[in-house]
């Protein structure tokens, strides 16, 4: 999954992109590149981000949405939000998958339009808001709890109809650099809900304060924590360079094909 913000403000300034020309040129490189999804959002989810208004969300997206069906026919449209008055406004463009990262916490309605829209859905645990996330990042048992965060929600989300369930287990979000690392460390524990996992640390702040680098500088590390996800059992991964996943992805399976052979 590649992504795309549509904001002045995202962590990342190589992922922003505001004119529809850049819009166009990121997609259909990241298309060509590999991505099965393109990740539009136009509300910037790092630690600390200010709300914006619904009517400013919508105007984003619904200008990216139609540069991306017009410019990149056939491409897989992702959208990053959690409000269904959103969802409902770039229902014209017949989005592909839903990436919640709230799950649900704006109103289950996000739930109900999603299993009417038969399209994936992305389950993300998050404690708090942007805003106020990293005030929250306190854990008794740090994978008991996100556990219980996807059993209580999971069955009430198949139940609106959503048939394809993906979750994320919110790496950066109302957690610290400790934390996100013990969760990567035990990402297998997540396999016992049967339900595919997407993982998105993409140049995120436990790669960069780790090596005392800046976001522009974090591909390495991203690339050596994408290896490590593959083999803890993610199935997709939500990347700002797509090129580079996709060939850590071939990399990965090229190891697990890989078989002792003698001869005689």
């Amino acid at each position: 999954m590649g992504v795309i913000n549509i904001t002045s403000d995202s962590f990342y300034s190589g992922s922003r992109k505001s004119a529809a020309h850049s819009i166009s040129e990121s997609a259909n490189k990241m298309i060509n590149e590999g991505a099965t999804f393109i990740d539009l959002g136009a509300a910037s989810s790092r630690p600390g981000a200010k709300p914006i208004s619904s009517d400013l969300e919508i105007e984003r997206l619904r200008m990216a949405c139609e540069v991306v069906r017009s410019e990149c026919p056939g491409a897989l449209i992702s959208i990053d939000a959690h409000k269904v008055e959103i969802l409902q406004a770039i229902e014209p463009y017949h989005i592909d998958m839903v990436n919640d990262i709230s799950g649900g916490k704006a109103g289950d309605e996000i739930w109900s339009w999603t299993g009417a829209q038969r399209v994936p859905y992305v389950l993300m645990h998050m404690k708090g808001t942007p805003e106020s996330m990293q005030s929250e990042a306190r854990y008794t048992d740090l994978m008991a709890e996100i556990l219980d965060y996807f059993i209580e929600r999971i069955p009430k989300i198949l139940a609106q109809g959503i048939k394809d369930v993906f979750i994320d287990p919110g790496i950066g979000f109302a957690k610290t650099v400790e934390q996100n690392y013990a969760l990567l460390k035990h990402l297998e524990v997540l396999a016992i809900l049967d339900l595919p996992i997407m993982v998105g640390l993409s140049r995120k702040s436990l790669i960069w304060k780790t090596l005392g680098v800046q976001p522009e500088d974090g591909l390495n590390g991203s690339t050596a924590l994408h290896m490590h996800c593959l083999n803890k059992g993610a199935k997709m991964l939500r990347v700002h360079d797509v090129k580079e996943a996709m060939q850590t992805i071939k990399l990965w399976q090229k190891l697990n094909q890989a078989t002792l052979q003698t001869t005689d």
